[in-house]
């Protein structure tokens, strides 16, 4: 009887990779995004693209700690009248932005994938353009360092043991700038999730 116990334990014991292997350790995805900036703002504008991508080390099936690396961008051609003449400006916007956090799983092996994360990290807004008046032009740059916060979510498909899909992942964003928070900011993503 002894024996029959201590072969169940360790087949048991035995098994435990098995079932580990069907929830990846490491997931990297890299996708495409969509970030609107919702309040008056210098900011790169109401509406942006840009490439998302994110790194998620797995504690077990329900839980990781991901890293999250985006940039949005946006060119803008503005053209005004204005009691000195007609002005033109050429506006290239950058929002780079680093986040880290908890993100909380519904299943990370299964099929269907339910996420959610709380991600905390800073953001690099870089804007840089040339105005061109009657009388002449001149070319500037400006850039500056603050606060990021997401808070979201999304789902992931499973296409085969080391692929899915997410489709999508929404976030709420805000960003705090020399003191001035901006909060009703949205960012929607979607690519390729890769698991390791």
């Amino acid at each position: 009887m002894q024996k029959l116990i201590v072969l169940i334990v360790l087949l048991g014991l035995l098994s435990l990779p098995l079932m580990a292997q069907d929830n990846p350790k490491v997931e990297v995805f890299g996708g495409w995004q969509y970030l609107h900036f919702g309040g008056d703002n210098s900011y790169i504008g109401n509406a942006s693209k840009g490439w998302d991508s994110s790194l998620t080390a797995n504690v077990n099936k329900h839980f990781g700690l991901t890293a999250d690396f985006s940039d949005a961008y946006k060119t803008q051609n503005i053209t005004s009248e204005t009691p000195e003449g007609i002005v033109s400006a050429n506006i290239h916007s950058h929002v780079y932005s680093y986040t880290f956090g908890p993100v909380v799983s519904m299943d990370s092996g299964g099929k269907i994938n339910p996420f959610a994360h709380a991600l905390f990290g800073g953001a690099h807004v870089t804007e840089s353009g040339c105005v061109v008046l009657e009388e002449g032009s001149g070319c500037g740059l400006g850039s500056q360092n603050g606060f990021a916060m997401m808070l979201g979510g999304g789902v992931d498909v499973k296409a085969n043991k080391f692929m899915a899909l997410r489709i999508p992942q929404v976030d709420w964003v805000y960003y705090r700038f020399n003191g001035v928070g901006e909060s009703k900011n949205v960012r929607i993503s979607a690519g390729v999730v890769f698991r390791f």
